[in-house]
C-alpha cells in the first residue's frame, strides 16, 4: 500500500488550521505523514502545530512562496511514495485515503488522483475548484464535472463512476512522487492558479492518465487566498491560461487553440468595459500584457516540454467543444446531460 505524504501550505492561516486540521489529523489509513509547509507566518501557525500535533513535520521557511514555492519547497521533506497537496481549508472523511490508495494500485499509468469535492459551507453542492474532476475545452477554458464557470450542481449521484479527467484540483491533488520529481515542478512563474493544470497536462503528455475517485471524499471552504470576484485573480487566470496553453499544446493544436483563446479574451474584455467594470478590464490587459513580457522564458519551456512528450496529439479527454458556445450561448449548464 502507498505511503503518502500529505504537504499542507500555509500562511498566517491559524484560523483554517484549527477549524480544517484536527480532521487531517484523525485520518484512519496507516501508512501516511502531514508535514506542514509555513510560508513565514506570524500568527502562532507553527507552535499550535507543535503543541497539538507534535509528529507533524514542519518546514519552514523564510518569506511567503505561495502555493507553487511553498509546495515545490516542501517536497524534498517528504518520505512517501504519493504526495498529497492539500489546501489548508478542507475537511477530509476519516476513511479518504484508503480509496486513493486502491486507486493508485489499480494502473501504473495512473500518475494522479483527485476525490470527489463537495463545498464545505453546504455539502449538497459541489466545490468549485474541483467538484468532480477538472476538464479543458478546445480553447483551453478549464470547467468541472459539477461546475461550470460560476454554475454549481447538487451532488446527487451523477458524478459517482471513477473515470479520467484532464487535471485534479490544487485543493486535494494526489500524485506519485517520482512522477512530480520527474515532470514536476509546480511551476513558480504562475504564482496562483492553474499550476495543477499545467502539471496535469504535462502527465498526460508524458503518456500518464489522470484519475478522478469519487469513492474518496472531502470538503473545501474555497476562496481562502483570493476571493472569487478579486481582479488579481482574474488576472491569474487570464495570465497563466496563456502561459500553459503555449507550454502545452500539441504543434498540431497550438495555432488554432491559442488564437482562439487569445480573442475570446478579447471579447471578454469588451464584456467588461460594456458593463463599467473597469477594474476586471485592467486586469486582463495586465494579465496579456504580462504574458507577452515573459514570453520568451514560455517559448523556452515550450521547445523543453515538446522534445518530452510522448503523445503527439491533445489529451483525449479534452473537450472537443467550446464551453463558452455551450454555456453562454446555447444555455447548456450540465455537463453529464448536456455536454
Amino acid at each position: 500500500m502507498p505511503f503518502f505524504s500529505i504537504i499542507i501550505v500555509s500562511w498566517n492561516a491559524l484560523h483554517h488550521l484549527k477549524t480544517y486540521f484536527p480532521s487531517v489529523a484523525a485520518t484512519e489509513y496507516p501508512h501516511y505523514e502531514i508535514i506542514l509547509a509555513d510560508n513565514a507566518s506570524t500568527d502562532g501557525s507553527k507552535q499550535w502545530i507543535r503543541d497539538n500535533y507534535p509528529d507533524v513535520k514542519i518546514a519552514e521557511f523564510d518569506k511567503n512562496y505561495g502555493y507553487c514555492g511553498g509546495n515545490n519547497r516542501a517536497v524534498p521533506h517528504a518520505k512517501g511514495d504519493v504526495l498529497i497537496f492539500l489546501n489548508n481549508d478542507v475537511r477530509v472523511e476519516p476513511d479518504w485515503l484508503d480509496e486513493l490508495a486502491a486507486c493508485f494500485q489499480k494502473n501504473d499509468d495512473i500518475a494522479a488522483v483527485q476525490p470527489k469535492m463537495l463545498w464545505d459551507e453546504d455539502p449538497s453542492y459541489f466545490e468549485y475548484a474541483g467538484a468532480a474532476g477538472g476538464f479543458l475545452d478546445t480553447f483551453g477554458y478549464p470547467f468541472c464535472r459539477g461546475r461550470i464557470f460560476d454554475t454549481l450542481e447538487k451532488d446527487q449521484g451523477q458524478y459517482d463512476d471513477e473515470s479520467d479527467i484532464f487535471w485534479a484540483s490544487g485543493a486535494a491533488l494526489a500524485v506519485r512522487k517520482e512522477l512530480f520529481e520527474e515532470i514536476g515542478p509546480f511551476d513558480e512563474d504562475f504564482e496562483f492558479h492553474m499550476e495543477e493544470i499545467d502539471l496535469c497536462w504535462r502527465l498526460w503528455n508524458m503518456g500518464y492518465r489522470v484519475r478522478y475517485c469519487p469513492e474518496s471524499t472531502v470538503y473545501h471552504l474555497g476562496g481562502g487566498s483570493l476571493p472569487m470576484d478579486s481582479p488579481r485573480k482574474l488576472y491569474y487566470n487570464y495570465r497563466n491560461n496563456l502561459r500553459m496553453i503555449w507550454k502545452n499544446s500539441s504543434a498540431r493544436s497550438i495555432t488554432r487553440q491559442f488564437i482562439g483563446r487569445y480573442f475570446l479574451d478579447i471579447a471578454a474584455a469588451f464584456k467588461t468595459l460594456s458593463d463599467g467594470d473597469l477594474e476586471s478590464l485592467k486586469a486582463i490587459y495586465r494579465a496579456h500584457r504580462d504574458f507577452w513580457k515573459g514570453f520568451h522564458n514560455t517559448y523556452q519551456k515550450r521547445r523543453l516540454l515538446q522534445k518530452q512528450r510522448e503523445i503527439e496529439e491533445n489529451p483525449a479527454v479534452m473537450l472537443k467543444k467550446t464551453i463558452v458556445w455551450e454555456y453562454f450561448i446555447k444555455g447548456k449548464q450540465n455537463i453529464q446531460r448536456n455536454i
